[in-house]
């Protein structure tokens, strides 16, 4: 009898811990936009979702294990930096002369520390230098040749422009140059979805109550003379408080800076008392919609909750919260 009890003791102690264990989880997004099942065979579907899982598990082990939501959030960007699936790093779309320039930014939630960078040609990781930015610096973002150059004095691995080259991303360039003929600079406007933007991102809360958020891109196709959209910009696609949530952005970067899309929700959640599922629908459902822009965002609250609103045909997202399933998706329904 007292065996039986003490069996039972344990388990009900096992239990116990369990249920007390403090909510974590992650989510991420690989870009937004004119996604639609007529686009891939059902080989190349699975390939995206099987990314997208190894993205999300990679940042979902390091908090499982009590890591922190910072690593999580690296982890998870640097899967997608790494392939050729995703406008980020490897996968990066073409600017208008041919190259590559790319843009990142990350936020930790407990102190509001933000690191960004913009226009880098030769970091493997993007992510990995806004981190550092915002670690080893006095900055919050830097830019281009001067980016690099601190890039390099951290020890971060550099690599040709030419690495971020894929034939897939260039012969978009080249039918968004057929489409644009001679138009001027506005000729942005001419293009569909598809040009228009992609991004990758993630947002992790972590066992310690902390939250982050980390965004990187390739930008535009055929974008010019240096242009820059939300990605790097701390509040409008990137923005993490632990007094509310953490939001990455995907989508008409000149829109998402223009009505700060990732601040504005947490901003929402933070002073108005709403929740995460209100204030992202509202904005990106009933603000950023009426006036133009298309995308949507991924965002974790401090309970562990998950909402991935987008107004666009398909957005790449997956999450996994606790021990819970990995889930996966591509399309709205």
């Amino acid at each position: 009898m007292l065996r039986h009890f003490i069996v039972i003791s344990v388990l009900l102690a096992s239990y116990s811990a369990q249920a007390e264990e403090p909510p974590f989880g992650i989510a991420i997004h690989g870009g937004a936009g004119t996604i639609t099942r007529a686009q891939f065979s059902a080989e190349q579907e699975q390939a995206y979702k099987d990314k997208l899982a190894e993205a999300v598990e990679a940042g979902h082990a390091i908090l499982a294990a009590g890591g922190e939501s910072m690593d999580a959030v690296i982890a998870a960007i640097q899967v997608m930096e790494a392939s050729p699936f995703f406008n980020a790093g490897k996968g990066a779309v073409y600017t208008f002369d041919g190259g590559h320039e790319l843009d990142a930014s990350i936020m930790n939630g407990a102190t509001l520390a933000a690191g960004a960078v913009a226009g880098v040609t030769t970091v493997k990781s993007p992510i990995a230098l806004a981190r550092a930015v915002m670690e080893q610096s006095v900055h919050v973002m830097l830019s281009g040749k001067g980016a690099e150059q601190f890039a390099e004095q951290q020890g971060l691995e550099l690599v040709a422009n030419s690495y971020f080259n894929t034939d897939a991303r260039y012969q978009q360039l080249l039918e968004a140059k057929k489409r644009l003929g001679v138009a001027d600079y506005q000729a942005y406007l001419a293009l569909d979805e598809r040009f228009k933007y992609g991004t990758v991102g993630a947002v992790a809360l972590d066992k310690n109550g902390n939250l982050a958020a980390g965004t990187s891109t390739g930008g535009m196709t055929a974008k010019r003379w240096g242009r820059v959209g939300d990605a790097p910009i701390i509040g409008a696609g990137t923005w993490a408080d632990n007094a509310s949530c953490a939001v990455s952005a995907t989508g008409h970067g000149e829109y998402f800076i223009r009505y700060h899309v990732a601040a504005d929700i947490c901003s929402r959640v933070k002073y108005q008392g709403v929740d995460i599922v209100s204030a992202g629908d509202t904005v990106i459902h009933d603000v950023l919609l009426p006036a133009g822009g298309t995308g949507g965002v991924i965002i974790i609250d401090a309970a562990g909750n998950v909402h991935m609103p987008f107004n666009t045909e398909g957005m790449y997202r997956a999450k996994r919260v606790g021990n819970q399933p990995t889930e996966v998706s591509i399309y709205k329904n």
